[in-house]
């Protein structure tokens, strides 16, 4: 039996995956194949991070702390703290 790829492995597949497509080198059908498969590996990737979110959250909930898991704003600050 093999093993399943870890996280990083698959994240590291994804990433070729798109290099590629991005060269634009790909003939068609292969294209597509390689596509269907990258949005498989990025589904999968979520569904990870997804489930580490939720570990964390919960073990940090069941010692009493505070966990505020939010989304990268659209602004950034620069050095200076201030909006870009």
């Amino acid at each position: 039996m093999s093993e399943k790829p870890t996280f990083e492995e698959n994240l590291d597949h994804l990433e070729k995956i798109v290099t590629e497509l991005e060269k634009g080198n790909v003939p068609l059908e292969e294209a597509l194949s390689q596509f269907k498969q990258g949005v498989q590996l990025s589904q999968d990737l979520q569904a990870k991070l997804d489930g580490a979110e939720k570990t964390l959250a919960k073990m940090m909930t069941d010692e009493d702390q505070t966990v505020a898991f939010e989304a990268p704003s659209e602004s950034k600050d620069d050095a200076n703290g201030d909006k870009a």
